[in-house]
Protein backbone atom coordinates (compact mmCIF):
# COMPACT_ATOMS: atom_id res chain seq x y z
CA UNK A 1 0.00 0.00 0.00
CA UNK A 2 2.15 3.23 -0.92
CA UNK A 3 2.16 5.81 2.00
CA UNK A 4 2.32 9.48 1.42
CA UNK A 5 3.61 11.92 3.49
CA UNK A 6 2.33 15.68 4.45
CA UNK A 7 4.47 18.33 5.96
CA UNK A 8 1.87 21.02 7.12
CA UNK A 9 0.84 23.29 9.84
CA UNK A 10 -2.54 24.72 8.88
CA UNK A 11 -5.33 22.38 9.88
CA UNK A 12 -7.59 23.89 6.47
CA UNK A 13 -4.70 22.86 4.60
CA UNK A 14 -3.93 19.27 5.79
CA UNK A 15 -7.69 18.69 5.50
CA UNK A 16 -7.79 19.98 1.84
CA UNK A 17 -3.97 18.14 0.65
CA UNK A 18 -5.25 14.95 2.36
CA UNK A 19 -8.53 14.83 0.57
CA UNK A 20 -6.78 14.98 -2.71
CA UNK A 21 -4.36 12.51 -1.81
CA UNK A 22 -6.81 10.06 -0.54
CA UNK A 23 -8.29 10.91 -3.82
CA UNK A 24 -5.58 9.42 -5.50
CA UNK A 25 -5.01 6.16 -3.55
CA UNK A 26 -3.15 7.15 -0.60
CA UNK A 27 -5.63 5.77 2.35
CA UNK A 28 -4.30 7.51 5.30
CA UNK A 29 -1.65 10.20 4.02
CA UNK A 30 0.00 10.96 7.07
CA UNK A 31 0.59 13.99 8.52
CA UNK A 32 3.34 16.18 10.16
CA UNK A 33 2.76 19.48 11.91
CA UNK A 34 6.58 20.40 11.48
CA UNK A 35 9.81 19.71 9.86
CA UNK A 36 11.36 17.58 12.88
CA UNK A 37 8.45 15.70 13.13
CA UNK A 38 8.44 14.95 9.33
CA UNK A 39 12.09 14.32 9.65
CA UNK A 40 11.17 11.13 12.46
CA UNK A 41 8.35 9.43 10.26
CA UNK A 42 10.73 9.83 7.17
CA UNK A 43 12.87 7.37 9.19
CA UNK A 44 10.35 5.08 10.43
CA UNK A 45 9.01 4.25 6.93
CA UNK A 46 9.26 4.66 3.42
CA UNK A 47 7.01 7.34 2.04
CA UNK A 48 6.10 6.94 -1.92
CA UNK A 49 5.44 10.73 -1.94
CA UNK A 50 6.05 13.53 0.66
CA UNK A 51 4.09 17.13 0.04
CA UNK A 52 5.44 19.73 1.95
CA UNK A 53 3.75 23.06 3.03
CA UNK A 54 5.74 25.81 3.65
CA UNK A 55 6.46 27.39 5.60
CA UNK A 56 6.33 24.91 8.40
CA UNK A 57 6.46 26.01 11.81
CA UNK A 58 10.28 24.96 12.63
CA UNK A 59 11.80 25.84 9.52
CA UNK A 60 10.29 26.94 6.01
CA UNK A 61 10.59 23.45 4.58
CA UNK A 62 13.12 23.56 1.61
CA UNK A 63 15.48 21.99 4.13
CA UNK A 64 12.85 19.46 4.78
CA UNK A 65 12.61 18.61 1.05
CA UNK A 66 16.18 18.50 0.35
CA UNK A 67 16.25 15.89 3.60
CA UNK A 68 13.41 14.05 2.17
CA UNK A 69 15.46 13.55 -1.59
CA UNK A 70 18.45 12.94 0.39
CA UNK A 71 17.08 10.25 2.94
CA UNK A 72 14.61 8.56 0.93
CA UNK A 73 13.20 7.72 -2.67
CA UNK A 74 10.27 9.35 -2.02
CA UNK A 75 9.12 11.76 -4.55
CA UNK A 76 9.23 15.34 -3.14
CA UNK A 77 6.62 18.53 -3.66
CA UNK A 78 7.03 21.61 -2.00
CA UNK A 79 4.43 24.06 -2.09
CA UNK A 80 5.41 27.60 -1.85
CA UNK A 81 3.45 30.78 -2.24
CA UNK A 82 4.29 31.85 -5.69
CA UNK A 83 7.08 34.65 -5.74
CA UNK A 84 8.80 32.53 -3.26
CA UNK A 85 8.39 29.30 -5.40
CA UNK A 86 10.28 30.63 -8.18
CA UNK A 87 13.08 31.68 -6.29
CA UNK A 88 13.14 27.90 -4.42
CA UNK A 89 12.51 26.40 -7.78
CA UNK A 90 16.19 27.49 -9.04
CA UNK A 91 17.49 25.94 -5.90
CA UNK A 92 15.95 23.04 -4.66
CA UNK A 93 14.79 21.56 -8.64
CA UNK A 94 18.73 20.38 -8.85
CA UNK A 95 18.35 18.31 -6.09
CA UNK A 96 15.39 16.54 -7.28
CA UNK A 97 12.23 18.60 -5.18
CA UNK A 98 9.04 19.57 -7.13
CA UNK A 99 7.36 22.84 -6.89
CA UNK A 100 4.42 24.24 -6.97
CA UNK A 101 3.16 28.18 -6.69
CA UNK A 102 -0.02 28.85 -4.72
CA UNK A 103 -2.58 29.18 -5.01
CA UNK A 104 -3.08 26.39 -7.15
CA UNK A 105 -6.24 24.08 -8.37
CA UNK A 106 -6.82 20.63 -7.24
CA UNK A 107 -6.69 19.12 -10.59
CA UNK A 108 -2.66 21.19 -10.66
CA UNK A 109 -2.09 19.41 -7.06
CA UNK A 110 -3.16 16.11 -8.40
CA UNK A 111 -1.09 16.46 -11.03
CA UNK A 112 1.98 17.10 -9.19
CA UNK A 113 1.45 14.72 -6.69
CA UNK A 114 1.02 11.73 -9.57
CA UNK A 115 4.69 13.12 -11.12
CA UNK A 116 6.14 13.12 -7.70
CA UNK A 117 5.30 8.96 -7.16
CA UNK A 118 6.17 8.71 -10.89
CA UNK A 119 9.00 9.47 -9.79
CA UNK A 120 9.24 7.58 -7.10
CA UNK A 121 8.40 4.39 -9.47
CA UNK A 122 11.05 5.07 -11.98
CA UNK A 123 13.77 5.74 -9.27
CA UNK A 124 12.22 1.72 -7.61
CA UNK A 125 13.04 0.61 -10.98
CA UNK A 126 16.59 1.89 -11.28
CA UNK A 127 17.40 0.62 -7.72
CA UNK A 128 16.33 -2.36 -8.47
CA UNK A 129 18.44 -2.78 -11.33
CA UNK A 130 21.03 -1.45 -9.32
CA UNK A 131 21.13 -3.93 -6.70
CA UNK A 132 20.76 -6.59 -9.54
CA UNK A 133 23.74 -5.32 -11.03
CA UNK A 134 25.75 -5.09 -8.05
CA UNK A 135 24.97 -8.96 -7.14
CA UNK A 136 26.00 -9.88 -10.35
CA UNK A 137 29.39 -8.17 -10.30
CA UNK A 138 29.73 -9.13 -6.80
CA UNK A 139 29.30 -12.96 -8.03
CA UNK A 140 31.54 -12.50 -10.69
CA UNK A 141 34.49 -11.27 -8.37
CA UNK A 142 34.32 -14.30 -6.08
CA UNK A 143 34.32 -16.25 -9.36
CA UNK A 144 37.37 -14.41 -10.21
CA UNK A 145 39.02 -15.12 -6.84
CA UNK A 146 38.07 -18.36 -6.63
CA UNK A 147 39.95 -18.84 -10.65
CA UNK A 148 42.91 -17.25 -9.08
CA UNK A 149 42.97 -19.67 -5.78
CA UNK A 150 42.83 -22.53 -8.45
CA UNK A 151 45.32 -21.52 -10.94
CA UNK A 152 47.80 -20.50 -7.77
CA UNK A 153 47.40 -23.31 -5.22
CA UNK A 154 46.54 -26.38 -7.78
CA UNK A 155 47.98 -25.56 -10.96
CA UNK A 156 45.04 -24.94 -13.14
CA UNK A 157 44.76 -23.21 -16.02
CA UNK A 158 41.94 -20.59 -16.46
CA UNK A 159 39.86 -22.63 -18.73
CA UNK A 160 40.05 -25.68 -16.37
CA UNK A 161 39.32 -23.33 -13.76
CA UNK A 162 36.15 -21.91 -15.14
CA UNK A 163 35.11 -25.23 -16.01
CA UNK A 164 35.65 -26.76 -12.44
CA UNK A 165 33.32 -23.95 -11.20
CA UNK A 166 31.14 -24.05 -14.24
CA UNK A 167 30.51 -28.38 -13.50
CA UNK A 168 30.45 -27.90 -9.82
CA UNK A 169 27.30 -25.41 -10.45
CA UNK A 170 25.39 -27.40 -12.58
CA UNK A 171 26.21 -30.66 -10.69
CA UNK A 172 24.52 -29.34 -7.26
CA UNK A 173 22.54 -26.61 -8.35
CA UNK A 174 23.89 -23.97 -6.75
CA UNK A 175 25.40 -20.70 -8.49
CA UNK A 176 28.61 -20.00 -9.51
CA UNK A 177 29.40 -17.27 -6.66
CA UNK A 178 27.64 -20.42 -4.38
CA UNK A 179 30.39 -22.79 -5.63
CA UNK A 180 33.08 -20.03 -6.19
CA UNK A 181 32.61 -19.36 -2.01
CA UNK A 182 32.73 -22.61 -1.02
CA UNK A 183 35.93 -23.56 -3.25
CA UNK A 184 38.02 -20.25 -1.61
CA UNK A 185 36.85 -20.88 2.08
CA UNK A 186 38.28 -24.76 1.27
CA UNK A 187 41.17 -23.33 -0.43
CA UNK A 188 41.88 -20.76 2.56
CA UNK A 189 41.91 -23.26 5.38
Amino acid sequence: MPLALIASAGTTANEYLARHITELGYPRPVIAASGGEARRRLSEKDFEVVVINTPLPDEFGHELGAYAVEKSHAGVLLLAKSGTAEHLAARVQQQGVLVLAKPFSGVQFRQAVQIAASCYRRLAVILEENARLSDKLAQLRLVDRAKCLLIERRGMTEAEAHRLIEKQAMDTRATRGEVATSLIEEMEE
